[in-house]
């Protein structure tokens, strides 16, 4: 269960390093392409599946990590 966790740990940390690279690629996408009609901002809702997933993944690590001891 250890190398679970572990597994699931890391996957929870390259989420959050492409939700970085997501987000800023769409906001800059928005934001500076001409005769879009959404403003910039509308590229931060694709943080929230990311985000999601951030956070089952660092439950479910939790959980493997206490049924380890």
């Amino acid at each position: 269960m250890k190398k679970l966790s572990t597994i699931i740990e890391v996957l929870a940390i390259l989420l959050t390093n492409i939700m970085c690279i997501v987000v800023i690629y769409n906001c800059t996408v928005l934001r500076y392409a001409p005769g879009n009609s959404a403003p910039w901002d509308v590229g931060l809702l694709f943080a929230i599946p990311f985000v999601i997933g951030i956070i089952a993944c660092s439950a479910v690590a939790y959980i493997a990590k206490r049924k380890g001891k």
